[in-house]
């Protein structure tokens, strides 16, 4: 099994939990009555001052462990925010990356940010339970589910107000991304398979993008050379996590990556 199968197969264990909990009519109904607003993901990848960076906050990874073990997932994130982060990614997966839905409400209540639920979804009753939790948008990995799901799960995210970055690795996932009416793309630079990196997977895809599609580069992500490097490419913005929390001063590092500083 590669890494890939084995985050699936336990996120299959974790999402029947959750519906043991709370059943699949109640977080229906918790999500559909979250009161706060959603704040524009998209529109922040558009608006924000450039280079737009979305800044993750996440502890640890499978491929590289323990990333920041002095983890303060509110203290990463008003830094991020007071150094010019265009929106933030929240690692919600526990078992492999030491995140939480919980820990993604503790930053909703803390920064202003559009906020992406970055996670494994394999059903829509975890859109659900992000909207619940307070998230602005989900991310929707191609390579994890099958199209006719992919679909539905952005059309639920659609309903619910929340924008979908649909992640894809190759033309073909490409393709199945805009089948689906993705709106928003994220190239993920790491093979899932593999968990190999290569920014020459965002110059190769790029071209392939219609322009109404915002377009964002993910993982692998170290330089101010690296996003240059992208925005040239077609990216509207990077995504940036284990290069920015290795750091001692998160918000430090993200005004040299953005050049601010």
């Amino acid at each position: 099994m590669t890494i890939l199968d084995t985050i699936l197969d336990q996120k299959q264990r974790e999402v029947a939990a959750a519906k043991a909990r709370i059943g699949e009519a109640a977080m229906a109904r918790m999500a559909r009555q979250m009161t706060k607003p959603v704040r524009s993901f998209r529109r922040a990848l558009l608006e924000s001052e450039r280079p737009r960076v979305i800044a993750e906050i996440k502890r640890r990874s499978p491929s590289r462990g323990e990333i920041r073990p002095d983890f303060d997932p509110v203290a990463c994130a008003k830094s991020y925010a007071e150094a010019g982060a265009a929106a933030l990614s929240v690692l919600t997966d526990q078992h492999f990356f030491g995140g939480s839905l919980e820990l993604l409400d503790l930053v909703r209540r803390a920064v202003e940010l559009p906020l992406l639920r970055k996670d494994f979804l394999i059903d829509p009753y975890q859109v659900e339970e992000a909207r619940a939790a307070g998230a602005d948008a989900v991310l929707l990995i191609v390579r994890a589910v099958a199209a006719p799901l992919l679909a539905e799960m952005r059309r639920r995210a659609q309903e619910l107000g929340l924008d979908a970055l649909v992640e894809v690795h190759d033309e073909r996932e490409l393709e199945v991304a805009l089948q689906a009416g993705a709106d928003l793309i994220g190239i993920n630079h790491r093979d899932l398979r593999t968990f190999e990196t290569d920014l020459g997977v965002s110059e190769r895809l790029a071209p392939r993008v219609p322009a109404s599609v915002v377009l964002v580069a993910e993982s692998g992500i170290f330089t101010y050379e690296d996003v240059v490097r992208l925005e040239k490419a077609g990216a509207h913005a990077v995504l940036v996590g284990e290069s920015l929390m290795r750091e001692p001063d998160v918000g430090r590092a993200l005004r040299q990556l953005r050049r601010q500083s």
